[in-house]
This record gives structure tokens, C-alpha cells and sequence, in this order.
């Protein structure tokens, strides 16, 4: 648990009953941090989990190595990495490729990444001007998955319907050319292959930030007190008295 999160709840419980704010002086507040006792292993697993998650491979093996955590399989994360840049940069069919050269079962039990995967294929199909193919290869591989599923349908449709307008820009579904949609499909493909894995899908540490920024705005409402204003350099702003 975040050791913010720990003296905020604390804080908050004990001021539940208050009519009006306390005002806690940095002197008290960083006595309290103080007081509360976070083991260093606790947070170098934190930043690992951050480091393989989010496939920063240099760094999680000179972290290793400087913090002496446990043994990760570097590979591992160097394949995962090389199937998420094959998504973000569109080359899709490479992308399906690796992740079959990992692990077959990832695709055979996941029909929505599947079908997320060749829909991206026939987006760079579209974006790629190559028309005829697009439409057998909707037709062939897309339409029929589209029969069994309505969700899928849907989206096929959405998709085909880029084919309609010669200026995207005109397109209700333009948005699917943009950058931000092989972003996310490589997001759903990185997701699927750490849980194939065994590991969290989600870095743990983007979640406890957003619980401490959550819980100063509860303790907000009960006191006055030293709270973290810039997130990145965790800095102390006095309270306002």
C-alpha cells in the first residue's frame, strides 16, 4: 500500500468528525511519513513490476543487478516488445506471427484479440490505398467471425466504412487511422502475452498514483496539510493558512 495512502487514510479517519479543517504543519506531516515503514524490497519490486510491464529492458536488468531483486527472463520482454513495435508501426501480419512463435494458445483462446489484430491489418490495408485487398480480406477472413459475433459485425462495419470517403477527414470513423488505434491494439496484444505470462497486465504504479491523488482529494475536505502538487517530483506544497 502506498505509504501517501497510509497517512492520508489515517489523517482522514481521525479528522472524520471535525466541523472544521485541521491545519497540519510540514514539520507534523513529514513526522508522519516518517513514521510509517515501507520495506526497500516492497519498492524495488514496485519499480521492476513498472520496468517488465512497460518492457524497459535495459533498465529492469541494470535495476536487477544495482538492487539485487529477483532473476527476470530478459528475453521474454525483449519478444514482447518486438510483437508491440510490429503492431505500432503496422506491420500486423509480422505482429500475429511472433506472438504464434510465443505462444500459439494466445490467439487459438482470445477470438477479440484475434479479431482486433486482422481488423488492424485491414485498416493498414485501407490506409495503404491497396482497396481490392482490403475488401477480399474483409470479405475472407473478417466477415465471417462478423456472422458469429455482433460486436464484431459492428466494428467490421465501422471499419469497411473508411473505403466510403476519399477524405478521412470527412469520416465518422477517421479515428481509426490515427496512430492512437495500433496504440491500443498493441496495448491489448503486450496485455494478453504478460498474462499468458503469469504477470499483472497493468503496472501496479500508475494505480497508486491515481489512489493518492483520489485520497488527498478525500482528506482535502477534513484538513489542511502538505499535499503533493506535482506528481513527478513529489513536492510539498505548505498549506494554505
Amino acid at each position: 500500500m502506498s505509504l501517501f495512502w497510509i497517512v492520508i487514510r489515517q489523517l482522514a479517519e481521525s479528522e472524520a468528525m471535525a466541523t472544521s479543517k485541521k491545519v497540519i504543519t510540514r514539520e507534523e506531516w513529514e513526522k508522519k511519513l516518517n513514521d510509517v515503514k515501507i520495506r526497500k524490497e516492497d519498492m524495488n519490486k514496485l519499480v521492476m513490476n513498472f520496468l517488465v510491464t512497460e518492457g524497459y529492458v535495459e533498465a529492469a536488468e541494470k535495476f536487477r543487478m544495482e538492487s539485487g531483486t529477483e532473476h527476470i527472463d530478459l528475453a521474454t520482454i525483449t519478444d514482447r516488445m518486438a510483437v508491440k513495435k510490429a503492431v505500432q508501426s503496422g506491420n500486423v501480419e509480422d505482429a500475429i506471427e511472433k506472438v504464434n512463435d510465443l505462444n500459439p494458445e494466445i490467439l487459438d483462446t482470445n477470438p477479440q484479440l484475434f479479431f482486433h489484430l486482422q481488423q488492424q491489418r485491414l485498416i493498414e490495408l485501407i490506409r495503404n490505398g491497396k482497396v481490392e485487398e482490403a475488401l477480399e480480406f474483409a470479405q475472407e477472413e473478417l466477415a465471417p467471425r462478423g456472422e458469429e459475433n455482433q460486436s464484431f459485425l459492428e466494428e467490421l462495419e465501422r471499419t469497411v466504412a473508411l473505403l466510403a470517403f476519399e477524405d478521412v477527414s470527412n469520416c465518422p470513423v477517421g479515428e481509426l487511422l490515427d496512430i492512437s488505434q495500433r496504440l491500443k491494439t498493441a496495448s491489448e496484444v503486450n496485455a494478453a502475452i504478460l498474462t499468458s505470462q503469469s504477470h499483472e497486465k497493468d503496472p501496479k504504479l500508475p494505480s497508486l498514483l491515481k489512489m493518492l491523488l483520489w485520497a488527498q482529494n478525500q482528506l482535502d475536505e477534513k484538513a489542511a496539510y502538505p499535499r503533493i502538487t506535482d506528481i513527478p517530483t513529489a513536492t510539498l506544497e505548505d498549506p494554505a493558512v
